[in-house]
């Protein structure tokens, strides 16, 4: 949630025109996470020298990136052919926590009227009441309602009552964020520091992306660390801690251009190189040259941090011939699970490698049971899983959603094997729940489909899903990537068990058939739109189903809940008497999953039991099932696989159903109210 996106230009020289113009792309870029505001701070005119920068411009507007860009044109004052060879300027989404949405609480926030100080600001400072109470005291007005603000006034506070005024911008942003509880990630800018740019990070994603002509002097960067007097020590013997510099452009050419982002779909087409801040690191850029700082050394912390070339391309986040990254991403998915599996599993000696678990697998052997934590989708997954996963490898398995994990402080053991599983790495929940289990020593796994996020980075090993950036809200292709990453695991983990190979040799048959089974079920788009026709002007719809297909109801009923506004229930047919059954009649739409597995003789019972409430039921059953489609208004008949992959397909319809009747509503489908893509607060 919210989006940060800031630039930095040294000795390549940029009109204002140019600057604005990267930074309201780069916050389109970043449109996918979900606000409601934006807003861009700038150097601003100085009425005896342009070139003189004493001042900051703060332009924010309620509603679209498109309509902050219709503001910053708008402004009649502003001369947007001023060219600066040196200038950061920093731009921000806003999902609303603390404050209605509105110019006034969307950032940057700033210090004073004066402008002194800014930042922008993802996350949420849970103490922030104490530090506005203090400020207050201190004779500071504040005018927004946001926790952010105390983050501004606290920097003028600090900068103001210091010893002397040799402070540096670094060592200010330190002290501030030592008062400072909660998680965020920041960028701050200062009248007081022209050409200065630092920023930090603490539970919350932030990057930073280089580019240049020449050559980098490194491509690990030193971290310095605070000593007893306040300065920094890195090892390096050094006359002033403040002139320390981890990276410089080497050669005469010293042009450099920097961008710090929530992700690197913000920067990609700026360069493909980035710097993946950890938590706790405080990142300078002064002179054109960047620094990466820690107040204090801890244990299991590397000593340097990593330039980074991203394999993603900004093809990949363009829509191409779709009208939206949802409808984009749906139809991806036949070279999305291609993708998941591609280098990993061999059908024709039906093995499975997933690298980033080899080392680790003899300890999950070993372990006493397996829990899998996640929210939302990601969790859907794992309940989709779970059952292959407990006949395959006969462990019990425990699947969690993370805040409730949390908050029921469950008994974690040595051995036992947590699996994280997450799209972006970054869920605020699901990264607390990790170092809950870190802490209780534990074996940690993360299931991501961000490299250098922050669960890839803080568990033990893992697997990236390979589904490729996921640009819009309601997640798609990433949960059937994680549907497969998990049967991966469970295929993996039964390979010396003799009883089961036969079972396992049906599963690689049909993971390998399972890419033209999904384009197969994508060109029923047309029929799907025709059933989403009738069912828009609806004000509720249920969703039945059991056995592997239950998380498929759920993922179906939260697909159309975030979506299209519109309640809808996944629901377990088993529990059909035991109280939904009351919700039945003529005028309720009851979505029924029947395949011919395990459970169908008790689906079957079930959708009985509709029809003779007067229901007629949408059935999603397989192809040729002539002894059900009697009983239903509409059948989408889907191709067949195994039964612990069927939901693979299954979800598809309830994806598309979702996408057209939120069209056929007037809803953004990419960005749906009141939700982000990354939630990165509890």
């Amino acid at each position: 949630m919210c989006g940060i996106f800031a630039y930095l230009n040294y000795l390549v020289p940029k009109q204002r025109k140019e600057i604005l113009e990267i930074l309201i792309k780069g916050l389109k870029r970043l449109e996918y996470r979900g606000y409601d505001s934006a807003g861009v701070a700038i150097d601003g005119d100085n009425e005896l020298d342009s070139t003189k920068v004493n001042t900051i411009r703060i332009i924010k507007k309620r509603g679209k990136v498109k309509a902050l860009d219709e503001e910053i044109y708008a402004q009649e004052d502003l001369n947007l052919d001023v060219e600066y060879d040196m200038h950061i300027g920093i731009a921000h989404t806003r999902w609303a926590t603390h404050g209605v949405p509105s110019a006034l609480n969307s950032h940057p926030q700033r210090s004073d009227e004066n402008n002194e100080f800014v930042v922008i600001h993802n996350g949420i400072v849970t103490n922030y009441k104490d530090i506005k109470k203090f400020l207050e005291s201190k004779n500071y007005e504040f005018e927004s309602e946001t926790d952010t603000e105390v983050i501004a006034k606290l920097i003028k506070y600090l900068y103001d009552t210091h010893e002397t005024k040799d402070v540096t911008f670094r060592e200010l942003v330190e002290d501030v964020v030592q008062q400072l509880e909660g998680a965020f990630a920041l960028v701050f800018k200062s009248v007081h520091f022209p050409g200065e740019a630092v920023a930090t990070r603490r539970g919350s994603p932030l990057l930073v992306g280089i580019a240049a002509k020449n050559k980098f002097s490194t491509d690990h960067i030193p971290i310095s660390y605070r000593d007893n007097r306040g300065h920094h020590d890195s090892g390096i013997t050094l006359e002033r801690s403040d002139s320390l510099v981890g990276f410089q452009v080497v050669g005469d050419n010293k042009e450099v251009e920097y961008y710090f982002a929530s992700d690197a779909s913000a920067i990609i087409e700026h360069t493909n190189r980035v710097i993946y801040l950890e938590d706790n690191d405080v990142a300078a850029v002064k002179d054109g040259g960047l620094s990466i700082h820690r107040i204090k050394r801890e244990t299991g912390v590397a000593q340097s941090r990593e330039v980074h070339t991203l394999k993603m391309e900004i093809q990949q986040l363009m829509k191409g011939n779709f009208s939206t990254f949802m409808q984009k991403e749906i139809f991806e998915q036949p070279e999305s699970v291609t993708n998941t599996m591609r280098g990993r599993l061999n059908f024709e000696n039906n093995t499975v490698l997933l690298g980033g678990l080899k080392d680790h697998l003899s300890e999950i052997r070993r372990c006493r049971r397996l829990l899998f934590i996640a929210c939302g989708t990601s969790f859907h997954s794992a309940v989709a899983t779970r059952q292959l996963m407990e006949e395959l490898t006969e462990l019990p398995v425990m699947v969690e959603l993370a805040s409730d994990f949390l908050d029921r402080k469950t008994p974690v053991f040595r051995d036992d094997v947590c699996f994280f599983i997450s799209q972006s790495g970054e869920t605020a929940d699901t990264l607390m729940a990790l170092r809950y289990c870190t802490e209780r020593g534990s074996l940690t796994v993360g299931i991501t489909n961000t490299v250098g996020s922050s669960i890839s980075r803080d568990t033990q090993c893992g697997v990236h899903i390979n589904a490729g950036p996921e640009i819009g809200v309601a997640s798609t292709k990433a949960y059937t990537s994680q549907f497969i990453a998990l049967v991966m695991f469970a295929l993996m983990m039964s390979e010396d068990r003799l009883s089961m190979q036969a079972r396992r040799t049906e599963i690689f048959n049909a993971l390998e058939r399972l890419p033209g089974l999904v384009k197969e079920v994508l060109k029923m788009d047309d029929e799907i739109h025709k059933l989403a026709q009738e069912l828009y002007q609806q004000k509720s719809i249920l969703i039945m189903g059991r056995g592997f297909n239950y998380s498929t109801c759920l993922e179906g009923a939260l697909k159309i809940k975030e979506l299209c506004y519109l309640h809808s229930e996944g629901i377990l047919a088993g529990e059909l008497k035991h109280g939904p059954l009351a919700l039945v009649d003529k005028t309720m739409p009851v979505i029924m999953i029947i395949m011919k597995d395990n459970t169908y003789l008790k689906c079957q019972n079930a959708l009985q039991q509709v029809v003779a409430r007067g229901g007629r039921p949408i059935l999603i059953c397989e192809k040729g099932d002539n002894e059900n489609q009697q009983y239903g208004s509409r059948v989408l008949e889907m191709p067949q696989n195994i039964d612990c992959l069927q939901g693979i397909l299954n979800v598809i319809p309830l994806q598309l159903l979702a996408f057209h009747i939120a069209v056929l509503r007037g809803y953004d489908v990419d960005c749906p109210r009141n939700l982000a893509k990354s939630v990165t607060v509890e």
